[in-house]
């Protein structure tokens, strides 16, 4: 794939996931925070993993940058909490509420192949 493409997805994700992340930890956008945390809420979750999530979200949006083993590890975390997120949109909501994590899944997932594949393991 082209490096280019891969290094526009990764600002991407960045983006997104350090705005994300940032709500979710420090909760400075209380509309926001506020609705995220009733999601969690109605899912069965507590505000401690809520804030857990975004570290997770936070620490792969920092990682993604990182050479080798620890881009990996990043863009795995990004992909597993859109996982995540996926599948609670789509047990207690609608599939419409999981299209934004379906999306950063998808580009998480084209940045894994891409790393991956040019760790040549």
């Amino acid at each position: 794939m082209n490096d280019t493409f891969i290094t526009i997805i990764t600002g991407l994700l960045t983006a997104f996931f350090i705005f994300a992340s940032s709500i979710k930890i420090l909760g400075w956008q209380k509309a926001i925070f506020e609705t995220q945390l009733e999601l969690f809420i109605k899912y069965g979750l507590n505000r401690a993993l809520m804030g857990a999530a975004g570290c997770v979200e936070l620490s792969g949006a920092i990682l993604i940058w990182f050479p080798g083993y620890l881009g990996l590890l990043g863009v795995l975390a990004l992909f597993g909490t859109s996982a995540g997120a996926i599948f609670f949109h789509l047990r207690f909501d609608t599939w419409k509420e999981a299209i934004p994590a379906m999306v950063t899944l998808t580009l998480s997932g084209l940045v894994a192949f891409a790393m991956y594949s040019a760790l040549a393991i």
